[in-house]
């Protein structure tokens, strides 16, 4: 895995104080994560002797998935996230760490869950590879990730009103698929799923992406909002986008079921 090309610059640091700062009024503003995770538990084996939630944020799936196996181990970067975590579980052992280099041994794991935490990473090839190390034989990983063309709304509602980046990147489809399979992960299952949110002023989706901690991180760069003047562009050129009285905003979500066969 030498000499990868990184998706985007990310400060590890600062992005683990950003979803930690966020992570005492996380859940009022993560009803879409939640959706999305829901989705991904009915993909799961239904018992798993060692299961890893990956980037268990908050811990809201932990006492879901705490039925399904005989240990669980929750994973994310954000101390202050773990710290809300302990708060949902007595039964899961709580780890600070990052995707790229996971502090679990090889083969340690029987199952993964991991949900809408991948389009963080760095380096997508190494978390794949990180996640098929710590797997044993014949184990799975059940992920969820945002793709490309996610939020293309805000995004080119900002696009008419200045050059600024203030909508992150995602990953293309088949950079994500390609970083599964030179991992040596073998795909069961893979689909994207458009996923559609309605708000009633641009606003209150701004205000859900703060509330999360995922305003801009892509390139190592927090691109302000900026003055008064700018959000009411933003909100007018937002506003030719409303349908039946609503402001959509769309998500491109990448959901798979990978096994390590080998």
């Amino acid at each position: 895995m030498s000499e990868l090309q990184p998706f985007q610059k990310v400060d590890k640091q600062a992005l683990a104080r950003r979803f930690g700062a966020a992570a005492h009024h996380y859940d009022r503003h993560a009803a879409f994560q939640r959706e999305v995770g829901h989705a991904l538990l009915d993909w799961l084996p239904v018992h798993s002797e060692r299961l890893l939630d990956l980037g268990c944020g908050t811990g809201y799936f932990l006492p879901a998935l705490d039925t399904r196996c005989s240990e669980l181990l929750g994973l994310d970067l954000a101390p202050g996230m773990l710290a809300q975590a302990r708060l949902r579980t007595h039964g899961a052992a709580l780890l600070c760490g990052d995707a790229e280099a996971l502090p679990l041994g090889n083969g340690s794991v029987d199952t993964i869950f991991s949900s809408l935490a991948l389009q963080w990473c760095e380096h997508p090839e190494q978390a794949f590879a990180e996640l098929y190390r710590v797997l044993r034989v014949g184990g799975v990983l059940v992920c969820s990730t945002l793709l490309a063309g996610s939020l293309c709304e805000l995004k080119q509602a900002w696009q008419s009103v200045d050059e600024g980046a203030h909508v992150n990147r995602f990953l293309e489809q088949a950079r994500w698929e390609q970083a599964i399979c030179s991992a040596g992960l073998t795909i069961a299952h893979l689909e994207v799923r458009p996923w559609r949110l309605e708000y009633g002023e641009v606003s209150e989706l701004l205000r859900d992406l703060k509330g999360i901690g995922a305003s801009q991180v892509n390139d190592g760069r927090t691109a302000g909002l900026g003055g008064r003047a700018r959000l009411q562009a933003l909100g007018l050129a937002y506003e030719r986008r409303r349908c039946d009285g609503k402001l959509p905003a769309t998500y491109q979500v990448g959901l798979a079921v990978l096994r390590r066969t080998a």
